[in-house]
C-alpha cells in the first residue's frame, strides 16, 4: 500500500502530487488569505483536540499514539494536550498580542478613530527539527493563532505524527478555515528544490536547529522575509558563596542537570561560582560530583538517554582533554566509572559548551567580571539559574540580562516554563504577525468601535450540546476551577433568588471591552460626556462595578455616585460637577429625576441617559426628552450577570432592538414550547452560547428572555445580527386558565390610557377566586377606573376571565416608592406572585 507522507489542506497526498502543488503555492496562499480566520475557530479546535489528547481512552489519542517515535512515552500526547487547552492558548494570546481576539481592528485609544490590530504576515514556512515530537505541531499552532497560512517541513526520519495531529485539528473545524491554512511535508533537507519552493513565497521562515540548520535554510529566504531562528542555546547556573554550601541548592542543581539529560536549551552546562578562589571551585566540584553520583541512572527508554556514536566520541574527547590539563593545574575531573556523569572543574572563566548527558563544567566568575566574560557569547545565551540571597538575586538578574541572558530562574527551576513565556527573548506570535493601523474620519466613524463590524460578519463555531437552564448554569459555576474563580457576582434577584456568577479576570476584561465598544456604538462620547454612574452598588451586585470598569476602559469622565436614597444630594452632585450623562436603572433614574425635577430642570445640563437592567417605555422616554431636555435615551447594554454583555444598541436602534455581541456569543431563537428554531421573525426563547470564556463553558443557555431576530442589515452598516427583546418568560402569567402578558398591560396603559409611569402586577389567591392587581405609579392625571376599562376593552383574554368570574381585576395608583423592587439591584419587579 502506498503511504502518503504529506498532508495538504485536508488531504493526505504522495510525492508527485505534493511536487505539483508546491509549484502553485503562491496561488494557494492567496486563496486561503482571502478568507477570514477567527481566533475563536483556532481556540475551539485546539481545545477539543486537547481534551482528546488528555484522555487515555479517547480514540483520537490511540490513533495518534501509533505514530509516536519508537520508545516515545505516550504521555507526551497528554503533555501536548496540556499546552493546547483554551486556558493556555488564551493566556498566550493575551500576553503576546494583548487580546484574545487580536485580529479585530479595534480602537487603539477609545477617544480616537484610529484602529489597530495584529495581522498575519501571510505565509509562515516552518523547518522543524528531527526527534522533537511536539515542536512541529506547536509551531504550526502558533502560526494559526496569528492567522497565517502554514507550510511545515518535517525530517524524512520523522514519523507521520505531525501530519495526523494537524489532520485531527483541522477535522475539528467544520468551517474548513484551519485546513486551508495547514500544509505538512516530509522530505530530506537534501531536497533543495522543495525547500526553495517552500520558502520563495514565504513572509516568515521559522527554523528550529543549530547554526548548520539555519545556514542551510537562509540561502532560500527571499529579501524582506523574516528569518525566525529558534536555534540551540547555552544556559548556566550562577551560585553565590552562601548558596553553593547549601545541600538543598546542590540537590536542586542536580535536578536541572538530570532532567532531560541536559538536552533542553535551558539545561545548565556550566556552573559559575561567585569567586576567584580556585580551591573553592575544586572543592565544590567534588561535593557536587557526590550529589550526581547519588542520582538514579537515566531512563533507558528516553530518546536522549543514550548518546549516539558522535556524541559518545565528544564525551570521551572532552573528558580526556580535561584530564590532560589536570597536569597543568588548570582542571580537575570527577567522573562516574561507567561514564554516566562527569563534573569538570576549570580555573578559566570563559563559557565552554558541555558535551551534555550529565556533563557539567564548574568555573569561577566573580560578579564584577560577569558581563565582560559572558557578553561575547550573548547570541547563544538563554537561561541563568541563580542561587543567592534576595538582594543577590535582584542584582545578579539585572547583570545577567545585561550580559545577554533572556531568562532568569531559580536553581532547580531552569527547565520550568509558564504559559505565554517569551522564547529566546521574543514572543513567537509577534514574530508571526504585523501590527497594522487604519485612521478614519472622526465625524463619520465617531460611533464605530470596531472597523470589522462594518466589513464582515463574525463566524463562530455553531452551538452544540443540550440546553441549559439557570440551575444547570449554577451547577457549572460550582465546578469552576479555583484558578478561574477570581471574581464573584450575584444577580439582582428580580426573577427569583439571587444567583452566583463566577469569572476569571481575563473573561471579565474581555466582556468590559465588549461593553465599552457597544457603548460607543450607542452614541457615548468618551471625550465630551461627563458621566454619573448611578447603578446600584454593594452586595456583590455587578452593575456599578462593571460600568465603572467600562468607563475606565473608555477613558471617560466619571462621577461614581451609585444609586442612593438621598436624591437631593445626588442631584446637587450632578449640578456641582457638571454631569450631562446618566448611567443607571430606569426605575431609579425615573425616581431621581421626578424627585428633583425643579432643580434638574433649572440646571438644564442633562443631555444623555444610558439605562440597563430594565426598559424605559416610549412614553417615559418622551417625558425625559420633553420635561428634562434629554436628547439621547438609549440602552447601555443588554446582558445578564452570568453571561455578561450580550447585545448593544447603535444610534439606529430603538426600543428593545439590539445588535448581538457576535464576537463573544452566538444566539438561537427557539419555540416557546418545543426545542426547535422558530420561523424567521417570530418571537421565541432567546438562547445564547458564550465562546469567549476561559473559566467555564456556557453553551445554549436559555436565559429566560423572549425575543425575535430582526431581519436585514442594520442602517448603521454593522453586520452583527439584530434581535428585539419581547419581555421575559416570567412576564407571561398563567392566571385563571389564561396566559396574560405584563408587556400587554404596559402597552395598553401607555397607548390608550396615557400612562407614563411605572406599572407592576400583583397576583394573589383568595378564597373565591384569583385577584390581579395592576399597580400604577401615580403620575399626572392617573385615573385607575379609566385604566381598568382600557385593560378590559383592549385585552380580550383578561375580559373573558373577569366576565366568567374567574378573576378579580383591581387597578390602583400608588407612589413609585411603594412598588416592590429587588433589594439588590433596585429593579422594579414586573410581576409579584404571592399565590401558593
Amino acid at each position: 500500500m502506498t503511504v502518503h507522507h504529506h498532508y495538504w489542506q485536508g488531504s493526505f497526498i504522495g510525492d508527485e502530487e505534493a511536487g505539483r502543488r508546491l509549484a502553485d503555492l503562491p496561488a494557494v496562499v492567496e486563496a486561503a488569505l482571502a478568507t477570514v480566520l477567527e481566533t475563536e475557530t483556532v481556540l475551539a479546535a485546539c481545545d477539543a483536540l486537547a481534551t482528546a489528547l488528555r484522555d487515555p481512552a479517547h480514540p483520537v489519542r490511540a490513533k495518534l499514539a501509533a505514530h509516536l517515535p519508537a520508545g516515545e512515552d505516550p504521555a507526551v500526547l497528554a503533555e501536548l494536550g496540556g499546552l493546547l487547552g483554551r486556558r493556555e492558548l488564551t493566556r498566550k494570546l493575551r500576553r503576546e498580542l494583548g487580546s484574545a481576539t487580536p485580529e479585530r481592528l479595534n480602537r487603539a485609544d477609545p477617544r480616537e478613530t484610529v484602529y489597530e490590530a495584529w495581522a498575519p504576515v501571510g505565509l509562515v514556512a516552518h523547518i522543524a527539527p528531527g526527534n522533537a515530537a511536539t515542536v512541529a505541531p506547536l509551531s504550526v499552532v502558533e502560526g494559526l493563532l496569528a492567522g497565517n497560512v502554514n507550510i511545515l517541513k518535517t525530517s524524512s526520519s520523522d514519523t507521520l505524527l505531525t501530519q495526523h495531529l494537524m489532520a485531527e485539528l483541522a477535522a475539528l473545524d467544520p468551517s474548513g478555515a484551519l485546513a486551508a491554512r495547514i500544509v505538512v511535508l516530509r522530505f530530506p533537507s537534501s531536497r533543495q528544490e522543495w525547500l526553495r519552493l517552500m520558502c520563495a513565497p514565504a513572509d516568515a521562515v521559522a527554523v528550529w536547529g543549530g547554526e548548520g540548520a539555519v545556514e542551510g535554510v537562509a540561502s532560500h529566504v527571499p529579501a524582506g522575509c523574516r528569518l525566525v531562528e529558534w536555534g540551540h542555546r547555552i544556559s548556566f547556573a550562577y551560585l553565590t558563596g552562601d548558596a553553593w554550601s547549601d545541600p538543598l541548592t546542590l540537590g536542586a542543581l542536580a535536578d536541572d542537570v538530570c532532567l532531560h539529560e541536559q538536552q533542553a536549551c535551558s539545561s545548565p552546562q556550566v556552573v559559575y561560582l561567585d569567586t576567584e578562589d580556585e580551591g573553592e571551585v575544586f572543592a565544590f566540584a567534588e561535593r557536587f560530583a557526590a550529589v550526581l553520583a547519588a542520582r538514579p541512572p537515566a531512563v533507558a527508554a528516553a530518546s536522549a538517554a543514550e548518546p549516539d556514536p558522535a556524541e559518545a566520541a565528544e564525551l570521551t574527547t572532552t573528558e580526556l582533554m580535561a584530564r590532560l590539563e589536570e597536569h597543568l593545574g588548570l582542571t580537575r575531573v570527577f567522573a562516574a566509572p561507567d561514564g554516566s556523569w562527569r563534573v569538570m572543574a576549570d580555573t578559566r572563566s570563559p563559557l565552554t559548551a558541555s558535551p551534555l548527558h550529565r556533563s557539567v563544567w564548574v568555573k569561577p566568575l566573580p560578579r564584577k567580571r560577569l558581563i565582560a566574560t559572558l557578553r561575547p557569547m550573548r547570541r547563544y545565551l538563554q537561561t541563568a539559574g541563580l542561587a543567592g540571597s534576595r538582594t543577590d538575586i535582584a542584582e545578579l538578574s539585572r547583570t545577567a540580562l545585561a550580559a545577554g541572558v533572556t531568562r532568569v530562574t531559580p536553581v532547580g527551576a531552569m527547565l520550568e516554563s509558564y504559559a505565554g513565556e517569551p522564547h529566546d527573548g521574543v514572543y513567537a506570535l509577534q514574530r508571526y504577525s504585523r501590527r497594522v493601523a487604519v485612521q478614519a474620519d472622526p465625524d463619520r466613524f465617531a460611533t464605530t468601535a470596531c472597523l470589522d463590524d462594518l466589513a464582515r460578519p463574525v463566524v463562530l463555531p455553531p452551538p452544540t450540546g443540550p440546553l441549559l437552564g439557570k440551575e444547570d448554569v449554577q451547577e457549572l459555576g460550582r465546578q469552576v476551577a479555583r484558578a478561574d474563580a477570581e471574581l464573584y457576582f450575584r444577580s439582582g434577584g428580580s426573577t427569583g433568588a439571587p444567583a452566583l456568577s463566577i469569572f476569571s479576570y481575563d473573561d471579565y476584561d474581555t466582556q468590559m471591552h465588549a461593553a465599552a465598544r457597544g457603548l460607543l456604538a450607542a452614541g457615548y462620547d468618551p471625550v465630551g460626556d461627563r458621566t454619573a454612574n448611578l447603578f446600584y452598588c454593594g452586595g456583590m451586585y455587578g452593575s456599578f462595578i462593571s460600568f465603572f470598569s467600562v468607563l475606565e476602559r473608555l477613558g471617560g469622565v466619571q462621577l461614581p455616585l451609585s444609586a442612593g436614597p438621598d436624591h437631593r444630594a445626588t442631584a446637587q452632585a450632578l449640578i456641582d460637577h457638571g454631569a450631562d450623562t446618566l448611567f443607571g436603572m430606569p426605575s431609579y433614574l425615573w425616581q431621581l429625576l421626578h424627585a428633583e425635577a425643579d432643580a434638574l430642570r433649572a440646571y438644564g445640563g442633562l443631555r444623555k441617559v444610558f439605562y440597563g437592567g430594565e426598559h424605559f417605555t416610549q412614553e417615559q422616554q418622551r417625558t425625559l426628552k420633553d420635561t428634562f431636555g434629554i436628547e439621547t435615551v438609549r440602552s447601555i447594554t443588554y446582558g445578564s450577570t452570568d453571561l455578561g454583555p450580550l447585545g448593544y444598541q447603535c444610534t439606529e436602534s430603538s426600543g428593545g432592538v439590539h445588535h448581538l455581541h457576535a464576537d463573544l456569543h452566538t444566539m438561537e431563537v427557539l419555540d416557546l414550547a418545543e426545542d426547535r428554531p422558530v420561523a424567521a421573525g417570530e418571537t421565541g426563547r432567546l438562547v445564547f452560547t458564550t465562546h469567549a470564556r476561559r473559566g467555564q463553558r456556557l453553551g445554549r443557555y436559555v436565559i429566560g428572555d423572549l425575543g425575535r431576530e430582526v431581519p436585514g442589515r442594520c442602517p448603521c452598516g454593522r453586520h452583527a445580527p439584530r434581535f428585539e427583546l419581547r419581555g421575559r418568560t416570567g412576564d407571561v402569567m398563567r392566571v385563571a386558565t389564561y396566559f396574560l402578558n405584563h408587556r400587554r398591560f404596559l402597552a395598553l396603559a401607555e397607548e390608550r390610557g396615557g400612562h407614563r409611569g411605572e406599572l407592576q402586577i400583583r397576583l394573589d389567591g383568595t378564597d373565591a377566586r384569583e385577584r390581579l392587581t395592576v399597580r400604577v405609579e401615580r403620575s399626572g392625571p392617573t385615573d385607575p377606573e379609566r385604566l381598568r376599562e382600557v385593560f378590559l376593552t383592549g385585552y380580550p383574554e383578561l375580559r373573558s376571565a373577569v366576565t366568567e368570574r374567574l378573576l378579580d381585576l383591581v387597578v390602583e395608583a400608588v407612589d413609585g416608592a411603594s412598588l416592590d423592587r429587588s433589594p439588590t439591584s433596585g429593579k422594579l419587579l414586573a410581576v409579584v406572585d404571592t399565590r401558593h
